[in-house]
């Protein structure tokens, strides 16, 4: 029998619960996300999210056990977000599994969100659909990837160079200065007219469009080589559209998605190559619910092959908030022998690597 890890996952608008065997093996995972309701605000709203996962929790968390055909006696801790993130969403979380901890006499785990992402990487599921079409051999197989390596971390609230140096221990390589890379896809998908979530809208979008047709700045941040800032480049996207509608020149909205993404993807991928190389790491992974970019994944993989490093991305399902990357993190917590009492408190701002 392995260790078996209910994981817990409310830090934004999904309601997510997951079992995971032994960090590795996803029995389970249910997601129920709340995109539809908070498109129609263009972005999520704190206290609607709340409601929401107080109103999807108990069902989700039921599920996810009836999908693994468990039982509480079979699970051996309970893992849940507790930062960072949105502080109403991650106090549903924490409260449930601290309830719940309490109530079947299970050990609790706290579990930090960002690396929750990077535990991502560990994941199989021979369950889910492989992108692209791939076979699972085709596919970079998630269980061969052990630390040390260097992982970047692109959401919509973080953008991180992380140096994995154990299963539980991070060290932060490089960080965004001003705009996560997430962040500013959302805020270039508005600006076009493309709404929300922007990510995938951009992303789609771009494929139509030609990355070179505009010249967008990459920007580094003095003396710094692996941190990040985007707030320029969304800056430039701003100027170029409002610049078009001042001469009433028609704006080809697929060339400024494919050519604003080209210079973020660019900005990633190059510097943390870089912070791979020269830390001397073998394997650059992905992250985030960024790393759910097509481009990006593309383009990590042939710039690290390049230059003789091995690349993996977790997959597409494992990249957006869900419980089994939350289930991951908090077995190898729980294997190193960490708990949480039942006076775990939601952190909104909780860095990595704090404990």
């Amino acid at each position: 029998m392995g260790t078996n890890i209910l994981g817990i996952e409310t830090s934004c608008d999904e309601t997510a619960a997951a079992v995971v065997a032994d960090g590795r093996e996803v029995i389970s995972n249910v997601i129920y996300t709340q995109i539809p309701t908070h498109t129609l605000y263009g972005g999520v709203v704190p206290e609607i999210a709340s409601r929401e996962h107080v109103l999807k929790i108990n069902q989700v968390i039921k599920k996810a056990l009836s999908d693994a055909e468990m039982t509480w006696e079979d699970i051996d801790a309970i893992a849940v977000t507790y930062g960072p993130g949105l502080v109403g969403p991650l106090l549903i979380g924490v409260s449930t599994a601290k309830a719940l901890a309490y109530a079947k006499g299970i050990p609790l785990v706290g579990v930090n969100h960002i690396e929750g992402h990077i535990c991502a990487n560990y994941l199989e599921d021979a369950g889910v659909e492989k992108e692209d079409g791939k076979t699972a051999e085709e596919m970079s197989k998630p269980s061969s990837i052990e630390p040390p390596y260097m992982c970047l971390v692109a959401s919509g609230g973080h953008s991180h160079i992380v140096r994995v140096d154990n299963y539980t221990e991070y060290t932060i390589i490089g960080r965004t200065h001003d705009d996560a890379a997430g962040e500013a896809f959302d805020k270039v998908a508005r600006a076009i007219g493309l709404g929300y979530p922007g990510g995938p809208k951009v992303d789609k979008l771009a494929r139509e469009g030609n990355p070179k047709a505009i010249e967008f700045p990459r920007a580094s941040v003095g003396d710094s080589p692996y941190d990040f800032s985007f707030s320029g480049i969304k800056s430039a996207v701003l100027n170029y559209l409002n610049g078009a509608e001042m001469k009433g020149l028609e704006v080809n909205k697929a060339d400024v998605a494919a050519s604003f993404q080209q210079a973020v993807i660019d900005v990633l991928a190059d510097h943390t190559i870089k912070a791979a190389l020269d830390n001397n790491m073998k394997t650059v992974a992905l992250a985030g619910g960024v790393a759910a970019n097509s481009l990006l994944r593309t383009t990590m993989k042939e710039r690290a092959e390049a230059k003789g490093l091995r690349f993996h991305c977790p997959e597409l399902i494992f990249c957006t908030d869900n419980g089994a990357m939350i289930a991951a993190a908090g077995y190898h917590e729980f294997i190193a022998g960490r708990r949480a009492d039942l006076y775990l408190n939601a952190i909104p701002n909780l860095k990595i690597g704090e404990r």
